[in-house]
């Protein structure tokens, strides 16, 4: 067990749902003027949510996109909610989405600073450029994610498909910064 205990936060889960039909963007606009659709620019209609806060592209393939979420169960829920949404506007809709969770974005504060130049060739898989960028970028293979990692023991881990991915991967990393003697605490 690392130290010191990281701080986590979930920021966004993206989720991609199918309908398994099509879906006429134009009669949900009718149904709900609020949405966004201009299909000269972009080919997707845009439903926002107040509560979960998402907002979810639908495609006339059936296809959607649900982001915003902070959590894989309010990206489900936000995902039910605009099809019983849609469905309440007049859109029939034969089945029960198939949804499949993305991408998961977090942030996380490891509470102490960094040596990045050390731990630039210290692990395997890293990508370190300061002139460029001001982090370090770590590839993990198990669980399969980026970390991108900050001087200041700040970092962002994306790619993950399940929150305990996230959770796997940060405590993995942060008792390996302390193993090799990466990480310093005040």
């Amino acid at each position: 067990m690392p130290k010191v205990k990281a701080t986590i936060s979930i920021e966004n889960v993206v989720a991609s749902a199918t309908l398994n039909q099509k879906v006429d963007l134009n009669a949900v606009v009718k149904g709900y003027p609020g949405v966004e659709y201009r299909p000269e620019q972009f080919p997707g209609l845009v439903f926002r949510l107040k509560r979960p806060k998402t907002a979810t592209l639908i495609f006339n393939s059936g296809k959607m996109v649900c982001t915003g979420a902070k959590s894989e169960k309010e990206a489900r829920r936000a995902v039910m909610k605009v099809v019983k949404e849609l469905k309440k506007g007049g859109i029939i809709i034969i089945s029960k989405p198939e949804m499949k969770i993305q991408n998961i974005v977090a942030s996380a504060s490891l509470g102490g600073m960094i040596d990045l130049e050390k731990a630039a060739y210290t692990l395997s898989k890293t990508m370190y450029e300061p002139e460029q960028f001001p982090g370090l970028i770590y590839r993990m293979d198990e669980p399969k994610v980026v970390i991108l990692l900050f001087a200041s023991g700040k970092l962002v881990c994306t790619g993950a498909k399940k929150e305990e991915n996230v959770y796997d991967a940060v405590g993995k990393l942060h008792l390996l910064l302390e193993e090799k003697s990466l990480i310093f605490y005040d």
